[in-house]
């Protein structure tokens, strides 16, 4: 309503003096420009907030609902395909906001599988092949290495809830890398060396 009458006191003023007028509504549009920037700024940084929040009430809900640990997980992926472990990750699926183990397996002819493992029954869900450009890199870093992705992730529970575990074969000191979470809902990324098991924190992660 008010809206209305302002146009109409404007329209009114531009009959008997149309610049000044124009500029009385002109400055009435700046300020309102104004002041809803402004406004937009302060939901702007609300919502980023909200969000940060709603992020790490996401990851712990998720963490909650998985039953099966990331060793457990890493198992069943194996018993149904035969190879190598090379990451394993507590993930939601793509088109629903179900939560799944995401294991990938790199078998003895070099073909990568990506298996699906329901986080409470450790029953597979399913699997495909993918294609990875970076297999002659896993498998210099594996060879020879005394523990595997299910030894890195036992390892790693001592520090919290496991929700990754993925080999770092880029790095300059090749190892195990795992993502853990504590039930306050921290995270903490950690290294585990390829021939020990040692655990040690990830300062490089932290870092960046």
């Amino acid at each position: 309503m008010k809206r209305n009458i302002v146009i109409a006191a404007v329209t009114a003023a531009a009959l008997i003096g149309g610049g000044t007028a124009t500029a009385l509504a002109t400055t009435g549009d700046d300020g309102g420009s104004a002041r809803q920037a402004a406004n937009t700024r302060l939901s702007d940084d609300d919502g980023r907030d909200d969000d940060g929040a709603d992020d790490r009430d996401d990851d712990t809900a998720k963490v909650s609902s998985a039953h099966l640990t990331a060793p457990e997980a890493i198992s069943s992926a194996l018993k149904h395909t035969p190879g190598t472990v090379v990451s394993a990750e507590l993930d939601d699926e793509d088109d629903s906001d179900k939560v799944i183990w995401k294991v990938d397996v790199l078998s003895g002819d070099d073909t990568w599988h990506s298996v699906s493992v329901d986080p409470s029954s450790g029953k597979v869900l399913g699997t495909h092949t993918d294609d990875e450009d970076d297999t002659a890199q896993v498998r210099a870093a594996l060879k020879g290495a005394s523990v595997t992705a299910e030894e890195a992730a036992k390892a790693a529970a001592g520090k919290g809830v496991v929700t990754s575990v993925d080999l770092d074969e880029d790095g300059k000191d090749k190892s195990w890398e795992a993502e853990t979470r504590k039930s306050g809902g921290a995270e903490q990324d950690w290294k585990i060396d390829l021939d020990s098991g040692k655990v040690t924190a990830d300062v490089s992660d932290d870092q960046d």
